[in-house]
């Protein structure tokens, strides 16, 4: 189990974040790292993502598709796993839970050289009612300023979620506020063009970054303003695995796969802990589920 302390509990509800050390163990980051190699090399097979899998495309053309995985949870046994881990499901009930929706699951390889990505909330990308949303972000090697790590702005966690300006693109937004700008260019890392960025300017010198060796994680609030830099190392990685959940008991009008207009996601999404008026998912691996205990 992964206690969470009262003094924890009011650093996330102040700062926007928290930084666990020692998540996952040395065994399961080298799972992870080893799992990433076969991604790389083509030896894992993805069903219906043959872009993934074992095919004609160079170890270096699979890894342009690498950079950042979607959902592998909904085709891999290893990512429903790693989603549905038990330290990270015990911190995740104890800050918004205790029911708990696990929502979407990601890979980041970044590579040396790879872009950055700009100031963005994601609860901007992801839509819960009421908003719940919160992100954990494993480090599978150490993540530093050189090699791209995390920035979180301290206290943005406060700020509303500011809509898109393109009213279609499908995007949340507290849009009942009278005043409330609309934006464009979240998650562009040019500045110029980033729409995020005089809100970020409220916050001068709260941006921290979150520094984490391998098995450390940091969890953030979906209203969180952070960002990413290139990863300026000319020989290491910065490899991540980062799960999103929700209280279970929110409405979830998401999904990361096409569903018709108005269609409510919360039967697409797994039921990770507890319990929930409203549908959803069961674990698909039965493996899985053994780390729901």
């Amino acid at each position: 189990m992964q206690p969470v302390t009262v003094d924890q509990y009011v650093h996330f509800r102040e700062h926007g974040f928290l930084i666990v050390r020692g998540l996952y163990s040395g065994d399961e980051v080298q799972e992870l790292l080893d799992h990433v190699d076969d991604l790389i090399a083509g030896r894992v097979t993805v069903p219906g993502a043959p872009a993934f899998g074992a095919d004609n495309k160079t170890p270096e053309a699979r890894l342009e598709h690498l950079l950042r995985i979607h959902m592998l949870h909904r085709r891999l046994e290893i990512h429903e796993r790693y989603l549905l881990h038990a330290r990270t499901l015990d911190v995740v009930a104890a800050l918004v839970g205790p029911d708990v929706l696990a929502l979407q699951s990601m890979l980041f390889v970044k590579r040396p050289g790879s872009p950055g990505q700009g100031y963005h909330q994601d609860s901007f990308h992801i839509i819960t009612q009421p908003d719940t949303l919160i992100g954990a972000w494993v480090a599978l090697d150490r993540a530093d300023t050189e090699n791209g790590c995390l920035w979180i702005t301290a206290g943005s966690q406060n700020e509303p979620v500011y809509p898109d300006a393109d009213e279609h693109a499908g995007h949340g937004g507290d849009t009942l506020l009278a005043d409330i700008p609309s934006i464009t260019g979240a998650d562009d890392p040019d500045e110029a063009r980033n729409g995020l960025v005089p809100v970020a300017s409220k916050y001068a010198g709260r941006e921290q970054p979150a520094v984490l060796d391998p098995g450390d994680a940091v969890f953030f609030h979906g209203h969180a303003l952070h960002r990413s830099h290139a990863n300026r190392s000319a020989t290491r990685w910065r490899r991540s695995f980062v799960g999103h959940y929700c209280n279970a008991r929110s409405h979830v009008p998401w999904d990361d796969e096409p569903r018709e207009d108005r269609e409510p996601g919360n039967e697409r999404h797994i039921l990770a802990r507890g319990a929930t008026h409203l549908p959803h998912a069961l674990p698909r691996f039965a493996g899985a589920a053994l780390s729901r205990t």
